[in-house]
């Protein structure tokens, strides 16, 4: 797989109101399967933030829905395994990661898994943090 997206900028194209919009729209719109991947986890996340952002004009259920079909379209979904899932958290654990991270992780587990050249986020110093010896292939869009 050629590049594997993490949620964060997918909501930066979703969101006009994201800092960095311009930027992750146009990466997101040259997606495509076969050479773009996300997480399951990710159909999720979009959902969940895109109805929670504190905006003047709340996004609906119904609009929300659509960004997660969209992504759909255009991504390959990569899931783990439970084998998978459960390694990636005593993985993080052994490493001392706390919180939010071991999502990080797992999100990072699937491109991983996808033998992804390039991974685009605007997560960088967390990304780099948990995986390394992946560093050179993170990119912002």
């Amino acid at each position: 797989m050629k590049e594997f997206f993490d949620t964060s900028v997918l909501i930066g194209a979703f969101w006009r109101g994201h800092p960095h919009h311009e930027a992750s729209l146009k990466l997101v719109s040259a997606a495509k399967k076969g050479k773009s991947a996300c997480a399951a986890h990710t159909l999720a996340e979009v959902y969940a933030t895109m109805t929670a952002l504190p905006v003047k004009d709340v996004i609906p259920p119904e609009q929300a829905l659509l960004f997660v079909q969209e992504t759909r379209e255009r991504f390959t979904v990569v899931s783990l395994s439970e084998d998978e899932y459960f390694q990636t958290i005593e993985q993080a654990a052994a490493r001392g990661f706390v919180s939010g991270r071991v999502y990080d992780a797992l999100l990072l587990q699937c491109a991983a898994k996808v033998k992804a050249e390039t991974i685009y986020t605007w997560n960088l110093k967390h990304f780099r943090a948990i995986r390394p010896d992946a560093a050179d292939r993170m990119r912002t869009p």
